[in-house]
């Protein structure tokens, strides 16, 4: 079955005028067989095209025969003895076969008193009919789709039981009937992203196991995402290799009414026994039918909309229910749903792209696949908006079609306070599906906790009673929630959803709100005392009351107030009258020197108060027996801790940046569930107190930066929970007392740039390193003047290594090698200048990231072509290295077919040269290329493109160079960043070469490249000027060689540099089920007006959009 899906149609199906055409001898057949087929075709109500015309003239089939062949889901050939003697009918034969081919039409062949083997080797009266009267050469394709079309499935009429006609008539009615029946359901109007899609699910169903297996897949997504769409494109294009198959469309709605699961049980019996002679009583006894009616029969089911259990159990609850090669599909927003089928198989519906958002909403606003010129930028914010949402565009789409560009500014504004109701109501079936715990955790997420940290909102939202953990996991399988680098993050509009919810407890008067969050309304309510007891979450950013002094009375009304967010803002009063039932306060930028001594603090869960101008606690601590996080980061004036006693369930303690903090308080030791201790940059500060060793829970300390910090107590190394220990540049010069460090340490950072002067004598004095465990993962030795004495053998052995640096440091050699480290992804050796060897890294098959910047004596490196996982390989600076990067150097297998988890991000190669190699034939002293893809037929698979340009840092930037790379493809305009990193600054006017390998294999985008496209690479950055630029083609041939072709480059393309043509570019970063996305960006080129401000979403690295914009 999976062959037959992989042939499959398009998703944006191909409209059907006729059901049957019949193709026919009228010399012999017209007024007996063929009459009356037509005749009960027309009365079962099956719409045929019949060439009415006695004598046909000419040898070629009419173009209205064409189109009539074309339009027809079913094509019935009726082989009589006079049919070969038509050259109309053979023509009309080989038509039918290229549609079979390519429109996957249904070919049913009948053979009407002639024998198919006759027929399938033209002998006889066949062969003599087509010898005599067209002569062997021409008849050779007539031959060949006689043949193929005999060897199809169909009727021979006499093998009728006694010959009756009647009979042979009446099974072609019922297969007919099988194959017309089955209506296509309507998908969309505009299904743009839909046919990747498909395949995606086609490639899962493969992954699947056995094609006679029962299988069944479950689609899953945010509401509004496509889900039913692609479940219905699907249906459409598989519907027809199963015996029967059944749409049940709303199940959830169905489900809910009164008797619905039997109804939809009936529904689904009926459409798949195409009967209604029974009925079901209940859900036990549909239950049995379904088993015992369906169990032998290979069907295609769909359920749409899926919310609850008891449906799947009514309805597809086993496999064995169905018949062998059966296949269900169950689309659902719950993806836990799911795992009450017996499958492993589940599809994510994705969000579109921003060039996909384009074309749907375009297409709805204007009826075209782009804006016109003036409402792109409206139109780019919409797309923004939406967040590639089909249900948003769709719907905004429609809204605005037909308005001005005022008129769309004053809607979108409206949008952006108030949602769309038609995006609202299908959203918030979600919400509404929820318990109140998880409706309320929802709601603080939306309007106060996005884009937080899922642990600090977890303790909070539980410290107001609420079971966060499972409210959470319920939102995250219902797509209202997901987590980003362990953050909590919702879709702009599902946020926006939210908000609308609580607005509309009470539209008119803020105060009566449960969380108040939007400025206006905080404003509101804050002057005019308009607080009432429902408020619970109340949100202010430091914009909002600038200037303004609050009275604490603004809050006197608010008695269940749980979360304050308040920041840079001066309230003064009576800080009793604040809410007893607080559990978070965060008052960044507080202009207050002290807490006051009465702040109800009681049932405080985090306090967050960085940036703040305390100088000392005036609120006595130990009342606080619930805080577990205090944060006063960057307090510049806190001179000295607080009496911890008391604070027996505080977890984290942030003190960085404190400057002029200089103590901290012995009761620290007290903190028995510390987990977490970071006094980074605090330069002030003394020696912690002996106590600190006290803190079995810790497992997270950073002293770095703390420049007066000299020693560390002798019973340091065994704290038994410190896993992570970082103490860059500071001044500890006891570190040979510890006779080993913490045993189960997993990251130790020591060293630091201020150290140069003293690296001898550390590296003599650090006997420790010996007794590293081998649990460590991330070790960074920096600027601590080793030499190859210093550093021993043994950390050669730390297998679970994967981040090791020892920039900085005096050796000129590793006393060990790399072959236990095979799980290293970072190597960072930059700044060794005494550096003349290394040991080969080719067994370093995760490494990532390669750093040897300003080895100035390294001369060799082995290995690097053997590494599958290399993204990055920074080499600046290092004057008496031999340039590694010979022709093929990018042609070994472990850089052509690369095993990293996202191929598409390639390589990026940093170094000292001013020269592009003669390999790299495609090359212009220029700052940008023009070339064509070079036009190549099948045997040749586009695997990749290697840029080797020279470039000169003109200026170096405050926040380090931003460089990318524009492109264009056949006049198109679009940018892509090729650099992910912002700290590889040469000096200024220095030349550097900088090399750029992208791979497309085993991408989403392989195989979409087309030969002939023009294309054009220019440097986008301001400060960066290109001073040549060269590109390398790689190939993949038919014997599985690697090979280049030759690009066509436009030498007369003009030197002038692209980026000062730019207008303005911008970038904006999102992360899409932890996958960042770059935005288009808008640009002043001399071309095509719509091309001009196009402005499409692409992957983070530029030649993806290649992949995606062109077909192969």
């Amino acid at each position: 079955m999976h062959t037959l899906f992989v042939e499959g149609e398009s998703s944006n199906s191909f409209q059907w005028r006729y059901d049957v055409f019949l193709s026919f001898s009228g010399e012999d057949t017209r007024k007996n067989f063929i009459s009356h087929l037509k005749f009960r075709l027309c009365q079962v109500g099956i719409c045929t095209f019949i060439d009415d015309e006695e004598v046909r003239k000419g040898e070629v089939i009419s173009t209205e025969l064409e189109k009539a062949i074309e339009q027809s889901r079913v094509s019935i050939v009726v082989f009589s003895k006079k049919y070969a003697s038509s050259s109309w009918c053979l023509e009309e034969l080989v038509k039918i076969l290229e549609c079979r081919e390519t429109l996957k039409k249904v070919v049913l062949p009948i053979f009407y008193d002639v024998d198919p083997s006759q027929v399938r080797n033209p002998i006889g009266y066949f062969d003599e009919s087509l010898t005599r009267r067209f002569g062997a050469q021409r008849t050779e394709k007539w031959k060949t789709a006689l043949t193929k079309v005999a060897n199809l499935s169909g009727w021979d009429s006499r093998n009728v039981v006694y010959g009756h006609e009647s009979e042979l008539i009446e099974s072609i009615i019922k297969r007919v009937l099988q194959e017309v029946s089955q209506t296509s359901l309507d998908v969309a109007c505009y299904p743009v992203g839909i046919d990747s899609s498909i395949k995606d699910l086609i490639e899962l169903l493969f992954k699947s196991g056995c094609q006679e297996d029962v299988r069944m897949i479950g689609i899953y997504g945010i509401g509004g995402i496509g889900k039913t769409t692609l479940a219905k494109a699907f249906y459409n294009q598989i519907c027809r290799h199963f015996g029967s198959s059944c749409f049940l469309s709303n199940v959830r709605s169905e489900a809910g009414t009164f008797n619905g699961l039997v109804k939809l049980q009936e529904k689904l019996l009926h459409q798949i026994l195409k009967t209604k002679d029974f009925e079901v009583n209940d859900v036990a006894e549909g239950v049995s039918l379904i088993k015992a009616r369906l169990g032998s029969m290979k069907v295609l089911i769909v359920l749409d909309d899926v919310d609850h259990i008891s449906q799947l159990e009514s309805l597809i609850r086993e496999r064995n229910w169905f018949g062998s090669g059966s296949l269900i599909i169950v689309t659902t927003r719950d993806k836990h749903l799911l795992c009450g089928l017996t499958t492993k198989e589940k599809f994510k519906a994705k969000l579109l792209y921003d060039n996909e958002a384009m074309q749907l909403f375009s297409c709805r606003a204007f009826n075209s696949f782009f804006p016109p010129h003036e409402y792109v930028e409206l139109s780019q914010e919409i797309i923004k908006y939406s967040g590639g949402l089909p249900l948003a565009l769709v719907t905004l789409g429609s809204h605005l079609r037909g308005r001005s560009v005022e008129e769309w500014r004053h809607e979108f504004v409206k949008l952006r306070a108030i949602p769309h109701s038609d995006i609202q109501k299908i959203l918030k079936i979600s919400f509404d599906g929820l318990d109140y715990d998880t409706q309320s955790v929802f709601l603080d997420i939306a309007c106060a906790f996005h884009g937080f940290f899922e642990d600090e909102v977890t303790k909070i939202l539980n410290a107001c009673g609420f079971y966060s953990e499972s409210a959470i996991a319920t939102l995250v399988q219902k797509h209202l929630l997901h987590r980003a680098w362990h953050r909590l993050v919702m879709h702009d509009l599902v946020r926006a959803m939210g908000r609308e919810i609580v607005r509309m407890e009470s539209p008119r008067d803020p105060g009566k709100r449960s969380r108040l969050v939007i400025p206006q309304e905080v404003c509101y309510v804050l002057q005019g005392n308009k607080g009432s007891k429902k408020v619970q979450v109340l949100k202010v950013d430091r914009w909002t009351l600038k200037g303004v002094n609050l009275s604490t009375m603004a809050f006197k009304k608010m008695k269940n107030l749980r979360v304050l967010i308040i920041e840079k803002l001066h309230i003064s009063g009576d800080f009793e009258l604040l809410s007893k039932e607080l559990r978070w306060l965060s008052w960044q930028n507080c202009p207050l020197k002290y807490i006051p001594s009465n702040f109800p603090a009681k049932n405080l869960v985090v306090i967050d108060m960085r940036k703040s101008d305390i100088q000392e606690f005036g609120l006595n601590l130990q009342c606080c027996k619930s805080l577990k996080r205090l944060d006063l980061s960057d307090c510049k004036s806190l001179k000295r801790t607080p009496n911890f006693n008391g604070l027996q369930s505080l977890e984290f303690l942030l003190l960085n940046g404190c400057s002029s903090l200089r103590k901290i308080h012995p009761s620290i030791g007290n903190l028995c569930r510390l987990r977490l201790l970071n006094l980074r940059g605090c330069k002030k500060l003394m020696d912690p107190p002996s106590s600190i060793c006290q803190l079995k829970s810790l497992g997270w300390l950073d002293i770095s930066g703390c420049s007066y910090i000299k020693t560390l107590p002798v019973d340091f190394g065994v704290m038994p929970g410190l896993r992570t220990l970082s103490a860059l540049e500071t001044d500890i010069k006891q570190w040979h007392g510890f006779v080993e460090m913490p045993r189960h340490l997993e990251s130790l950072k020591v060293g630091g740039e201020n150290l140069q002067g003293k690296r001898r004598s550390l590296g003599r004095r650090v006997h420790w390193i010996q007794s590293l465990s081998t649990s460590l993962s991330c070790l960074s030795l920096i600027y601590c003047g080793f030499s190859e004495t210093d550093i021993p053998r043994d950390i050669g052995k730390l297998y679970n290594l994967t981040y090791l640096n020892l920039s900085g440091n005096s050796f000129r050699c590793l006393p060990f090698d790399f072959s236990e480290l095979q799980l290293l992804c970072s190597l960072n050796l930059n700044d060794c200048e005494d550096l003349e060897t290394l040991p080969s890294v080719s067994n370093l098959k995760y490494l990532r990231t390669f750093e040897v910047a300003n080895c100035r004596k390294l001369v060799n490196i082995t290995g690097l072509e053997n590494l599958p996982s290399i993204e990055r390989i920074n080499m600046l600076n290092c004057t008496s290295l031999q340039n590694p990067f010979k022709e093929g150097f990018f042609s070994a297998p472990a850089l052509a077919f690369p095993s990293r988890e996202y191929p598409h991000l390639g390589i990026e190669i940093y170094l000292q040269s001013n020269e592009i190699p003669d390999w790299c034939s495609n090359q212009v002293t220029a700052s940008s290329i023009s070339f064509t893809m070079p036009t190549h037929n099948k045997e040749y698979q586009f695997l990749g493109m290697i840029v080797w340009c020279v470039r000169e840092l003109v200026k170096v930037p405050s926040s380090g160079p931003w460089q990318g790379f524009g492109f264009s493809i056949s006049g198109e305009m679009f940018s892509g960043v090729f650099s992910r990193y912002d700290n590889v600054i040469p000096a200024e006017h220095m030349e550097l070469s900088c090399v750029l390998h992208r791979s497309y294999l085993d991408t989403p985008f392989e195989g979409a490249i087309k030969g002939g496209e023009k294309m054009e690479l220019f440097e986008l950055s301001k400060y960066i000027t290109v001073k040549k630029i060269g590109i390398h083609l790689l190939y993949l041939d038919q014997q599985g060689k690697v090979t280049s072709l030759p690009a066509l480059v436009d030498h007369s393309h003009s030197q002038i540099n692209r980026s000062q043509d730019l207008n303005e570019v911008s970038l904006e970063q999102e992360s899409r089920d932890g996958r960042s996305i770059l935005k288009m960006i808008r640009a002043s080129f001399p071309i095509n007006p719509l091309s001009l401000y196009l402005s499409v979403s692409v992957y983070l690295l530029f030649l993806m959009i290649v992949l995606h914009y062109v077909a192969l």
